[in-house]
């Protein structure tokens, strides 16, 4: 019921809109608000698929590598490592923020989505360690490890060859996670961005919060908002449940 609130209201111009009458079609059904909308959100909308897109990939990409030499290389202090790899996802963002702004200001990281990128980076690599980790103890025969190691095949091409071709259930979840958690972030953005380099929160954020908001462009800005994550999981929903559970016990 609030997302039909939210889109009926889009439509509506700014006469039509009041608390009595919020559950009414549109007497005249209106796009102004959906350009209005659009014209505010457009720059940082391309600017969060250049932070969502990189964040998802990167950061699961490292997240399988980590999982798998933590499953199936018994190095010492394997465990010890995993432990603080998994202590990141216990940090608060709030805890780390005031540092954090601190050390890429002083490693000279460019402001905006460069500096978004690489914080969401690092606090994704705890999440996408666990779920590789899972899936490759549980679900990745010994056997095909096995086999490549006898036909010559060290660890990174073992990785590459064998381990990566058989891992997209792993991939639908981390890539799942990592593009919302990037692209619905606020407090990173507003930490570490502005309205002129930063994500599109932080452009629906200012659009909503004027002085004397327009309630029909704030609700269109966050359906355009709201419309990548549910084409993601419109699109790759279908594996979403598959990819969690895979792992979860062993056959």
């Amino acid at each position: 019921m609030p997302a039909y609130v939210l889109l009926v209201t889009s439509f509506k111009s700014g006469s039509e809109i009041g608390v009595t009458g919020q559950w009414n079609l549109p007497q005249r059904w209106t796009t102004a608000s959906w350009v209005k909308a659009w014209d505010a959100l457009g720059p940082s909308f391309v600017r969060t698929f250049q932070l969502a897109v990189p964040v998802a990939l990167i950061s699961s990409f490292i997240g399988a590598a980590n999982g798998f030499v933590l499953s199936r290389w018994r190095f010492p202090g394997a465990d010890a490592v995993f432990t603080l790899i998994l202590f990141g996802m216990f940090i608060p963002y709030q805890a780390v923020m005031i540092p954090l702004r601190e050390i890429v200001t002083t490693i000279g990281v460019p402001p905006g989505i460069p500096t978004l990128t690489l914080v969401h980076v690092i606090y994704g690599i705890p999440i996408c360690t666990l779920i590789f980790r899972n899936y490759y103890a549980t679900t990745v025969p010994e056997e095909i490890i096995e086999a490549g190691r006898v036909d010559g095949a060290g660890l990174l091409r073992t990785f590459a060859w064998i381990i990566l071709p058989v891992s997209m259930p792993g991939f639908v979840v981390t890539v799942i996670w990592q593009f919302t958690s990037a692209w619905n972030d606020y407090l990173f953005a507003i930490f570490l961005s502005n309205t002129r380099n930063g994500p599109i929160t932080i452009a629906l954020n200012a659009l909503a919060g004027a002085q004397s908001p327009d309630y029909a462009a704030s609700m269109a800005g966050a359906l355009i908002t709201s419309l990548p994550t549910l084409f993601v999981y419109v699109v790759l929903g279908r594996w979403f449940i598959g990819g969690l559970m895979a792992g979860s016990v062993k056959s």
